[in-house]
């Protein structure tokens, strides 16, 4: 098996700060911030024991790719991406709701439906829908931004009750997330997909509102093959997924969804060669480009020195 990188540890010079997230080390600098794409893996909001080898490449350079696909549509927070695992850019502070939006009835959207809801982030949904239906219109499903723990459905009503976005604020981000799920929709059909759903985060850069974090990476969105997509659903069969949800599958068949008390399955080394080789499958089915590996013989040092060198 490949090294992967499970986590970093560096300390630079100018560092105001560091946050782990569940996949991502951000270092903090005055006005800046670099963010390390590891190879770590979560689902059900648990970080997984065991990293997954380029993982974080794919993650990285896909989201880098979309970034700069959507600049004109939206402005981001990207000023370099000087490693294949890096990226560096402005430091925003970030709204606490993440943008989710889903043009199919599919994963957390489905199983609450399955389980009898016909309102999901107080948006309304009609009877009769399917696993994998497209819905009439795409429907925007908000969630808190948790630091530990779940993230929890919230609606635009709750939203801008609790005062946690502003009204000005909140239709920028509704305006911005349609557009940028118009975007991703239009690019993943040239590639014979279907965008299913995702989810997008802002922040504010002195006044300005800006698309951070990763954007229509597979961790962030669920998409499926085109072809095939109306004969399998006329047929009630799966749809071939280009997602996480794999991983989602694997757990939920070892027992695991992370409920209280519920324990991570321990994953055999093929399990995780198999997730590494699907991400850089998903990589080469989004972007229409061949993955080329990083030289991860010496990554810690090429990680620290692409940071120390870009800020």
């Amino acid at each position: 098996m490949n090294t992967a990188i499970k986590e970093t540890q560096f300390q630079f010079p100018e560092q105001t700060d560091f946050y782990k997230g569940k996949v991502r080390d951000v270092y903090m600098f005055q006005d800046q911030i670099a963010v390390v794409a590891t190879d770590r893996i979560s689902a059900f909001d648990v970080v997984l024991p065991l990293p997954i080898p380029y993982k974080g490449q794919v993650l990285n350079q896909i989201a880098a790719k979309f970034l700069e696909a959507t600049s004109e549509i939206v402005p981001n927070w990207v000023t370099s991406i000087p490693d294949p695992n890096v990226t560096i850019g402005k430091k925003c502070e970030p709204f606490k709701v993440e943008m989710v939006i889903r043009g199919y009835l599919a994963g957390h959207a489905w199983r609450e439906y399955k389980a009898g809801k016909r309102s999901i982030c107080g948006v309304s949904l009609p009877e009769g829908l399917k696993e994998n239906d497209k819905l009439p219109t795409p429907i925007i499903t908000p969630t808190t931004k948790a630091d530990q723990g779940h993230d929890e459905d919230i609606s635009r009503e709750e939203i801008l009750n609790q005062g946690i976005v502003s009204p000005e604020d909140y239709a920028i981000l509704e305006k911005y997330t349609r557009a940028l799920f118009l975007k991703g929709t239009d690019m993943a059909a040239e590639k014979g997909l279907i965008l299913v759903d995702t989810k997008y985060e802002f922040g504010k850069y002195k006044d300005e509102i800006l698309l951070i974090d990763e954007v229509h990476t597979p961790d962030s969105s669920r998409y499926f093959y085109a072809e095939g997509y109306q004969k399998n659903q006329e047929a009630g069969l799966p749809q071939k997924q280009l997602s996480k949800e794999f991983v989602r599958q694997w757990l939920i068949s070892n027992g695991f969804q992370g409920k209280d008390g519920q324990k991570v399955p321990n994953m055999p080394n093929k399990i995780v060669n198999d997730i590494s080789e699907r991400y850089i499958e998903l990589y080469e089915k989004i972007t229409g480009e061949p993955f080329k590996k990083a030289d991860n013989s010496e990554m810690m040092e090429r990680i620290k020195k692409s940071i120390a060198s870009n800020i």
